[in-house]
């Protein structure tokens, strides 16, 4: 019996955070990575009918052409544009790391680390150059 509460003592407890504590709370970089793959995937649910609408309008006919190249030149709708870019880079990456922990590689702490850290510098720049070229910039 006096073991049980030893071990009962020993292992860690986990406790629920209140709104305060979530401003100052350190997710590991894998936990940052979990929840951006969440976001991205609602966001590119949610995006889906206006990429659907784009593409209809790019393929109707050359006026419809036209009326899409004209709401893409809005800057509002090219930012909506390069945050859907990277909606779909970082759920694409995030998407490949988490297929390859399933078949148990790079599940140890610090592949797990290198890989998430790998899935940002990977994702995060080709996002950016894309919305440098989206922008006319390059």
């Amino acid at each position: 019996m006096a073991n049980e509460t030893a071990s009962a003592r020993e292992r860690p407890q986990f406790r629920n955070l209140s709104p305060g504590q979530l401003a100052s709370y350190r997710l590991p970089a894998a936990g940052i990575l979990s929840i951006l793959h969440r976001v991205s995937g609602v966001v590119l649910v949610l995006m889906l009918p206006l990429l659907l609408w784009l593409f209809d309008l790019s393929l109707k006919s050359e006026s419809t052409y036209e009326r899409m190249r004209m709401t893409t030149d809005n800057v509002l709708v090219k930012l909506v544009l390069a945050g859907l870019i990277w909606a779909i880079l970082h759920h694409l990456f995030a998407g490949l790391r988490y297929l390859a922990l399933d078949v148990h590689m790079g599940v140890d702490k610090e592949p797990a680390r290198r890989s998430a850290l790998t899935v940002f510098a990977v994702s995060l720049p080709l996002a950016a150059v894309a919305a440098l070229w989206l922008f006319g910039v390059i």
